[in-house]
């Protein structure tokens, strides 16, 4: 659920022929009315400012001016916890992760989007919309498309003979097995083993391409039974690292860390739940990776053939103790503007581009990169957009935070090997059972 724009949190380039988004008519929307009066506004994100060429043109066309403020993602988390809880003001627009949509709708800590947008009209644009619903309330509107997907080095599977990639979970498990075997590298697949949120993402991406899901529409565990997908996921993920296809140095090493130092140097072969935009972002740049044009996406191995990819998009919504929540509103409406977002992830140069963005959460946004040929690894990408899938199908639980704990902890013990996967995944799903239950 990580985002390369949140400084604590890394993740996520995308493309799709204008005909699709000529063909639903897709448009940006109009420009935001000017404010009677001269307003400013706090907004408050786990990201850099945007160019300041993008926010002067906002304030000369709407007399909104922005006062941006960064902060890092789990301080952020806090802070609107804290505030929300106090009841007092804390900014007019700020994150909705996914994460936290349920824990926000439920205790009604943001204003409802719909109110203040047409949100019906955004769903078909905006695929990973539904991921900010709960209790038929729009919590937040996604800014970035992300999602997790499969990354591979081309190069090092052809050397190990490999010539055709893998379209399932034991295709691809026999692969790494070829890998490590032809000793093309020691350990050929990384996986976050560090007892932290990378592992939790890594567990469901993996629990999905098994064929299942992590919980039942009442917030039940769906993982305990052997033969379900989360519990041979767990067992999958374990296995790797007691067999010497992961890294014993992996115990420690967190997501964006594997990715960095793993991945983009050429000491493992593949990720199986990397974040999309790391292609362009991240392996194909010289300065920080030396596998350049190595790397590419693969359609996540299943249990019978490619499986769609959980999305962990993030979002902006208005807490509902904002002073100016009509300028927030208008301020989100042109921050996820299609042709926005597109300059922001550099359609019209470097100027009106945002550090670290990597493409937009509309798919009208996208067409207009594509038809730039401004990403890599488009094709691909632009499908497993469309396809992809949110971790919690009813919206992600109130209780998330302590059960995503429970699972990380729990699933780095038995990678470590303090406790058998049988008993990390009871002692996860007793939480969650607990959690479910109000207990």
């Amino acid at each position: 659920m990580q985002n390369a724009i949140k400084i604590s949190k890394p993740k996520k380039s995308i493309a799709i022929v204008v005909a699709v988004a000529s063909a639903f008519g897709f448009a940006s929307l109009a420009a935001p009315a000017k404010a009677a009066s001269p307003v400013t506004i706090s907004v408050v994100l786990a990201a850099p400012p945007l160019p300041p060429a993008m926010l002067a043109e906002f304030t000369k066309a709407t007399g909104i001016t922005v006062k941006w403020t960064q902060l890092d993602w789990d301080s952020l988390q806090t802070k609107i916890a804290a505030a929300a809880t106090a009841n007092t003001y804390f900014a007019d627009a700020t994150d909705v992760d996914w994460s936290r949509v349920g824990q926000l709708g439920k205790l009604n800590w943001f204003l409802p989007m719909e109110k203040y947008l047409d949100t019906k009209a955004l769903a078909t644009d905006m695929p990973q919309l539904s991921s900010f619903s709960k209790n038929g309330h729009v919590v937040g509107i996604p800014y970035d498309a992300s999602f997790m997907v499969t990354t591979v080095n081309k190069a090092l599977f052809a050397k190990a003979g490999i010539t055709k990639l893998p379209t399932t979970i034991d295709e691809y498990t026999a692969d790494l097995k070829a890998i490590k075997a032809k000793k093309v590298v020691q350990y050929p697949l990384n996986i976050p083993f560090a007892a932290a949120e990378g592992l939790s993402t890594y567990w469901y991406e993996t629990t999905g391409a098994f064929g299942g899901h992590i919980l039942d529409a009442s917030g039940k565990p769906l993982f305990t039974d052997p033969t379900s997908a989360g519990y041979k996921a767990a067992a999958w993920m374990v296995n790797a690292v007691k067999t010497g296809l992961v890294p014993p140095g992996n115990i420690n090493v967190a997501d964006s860390q594997g990715q960095q130092t793993l991945m983009a140097k050429g000491k493992v072969a593949t990720t199986f739940s990397d974040y999309s935009g790391n292609v362009g972002s991240l392996y194909d740049v010289p300065a920080s990776s030396s596998v350049v044009h190595q790397v590419q996406y693969l359609a996540t191995p299943g249990a019978t053939g490619p499986t769609s990819n959980l999305g962990n998009p993030d979002g902006i919504g208005i807490p509902a103790k904002a002073k100016n929540p009509e300028a927030a509103a208008k301020f989100i409406s042109w921050f996820t503007d299609g042709k926005n977002m597109a300059d922001f992830a550099g359609a019209n140069g470097t100027a009106r581009t945002w550090v670290g963005y990597f493409f937009p959460s509309r798919l009208s946004g996208i067409a207009i990169l594509n038809k730039k040929g401004s990403i890599i690894g488009g094709d691909v990408l632009a499908g497993m957009l469309k396809t992809s899938a949110a971790v919690f199908p009813q919206g992600a639980p109130a209780w998330y935070p302590e059960f995503s704990g429970a699972v990380y902890t729990n699933l780095h013990a038995a990678a470590a090997g303090s406790m058998t996967v049988d008993a990390a995944i009871k002692a996860i799903g007793a939480v969650a059972t607990k959690l479910s239950s109000g207990k």
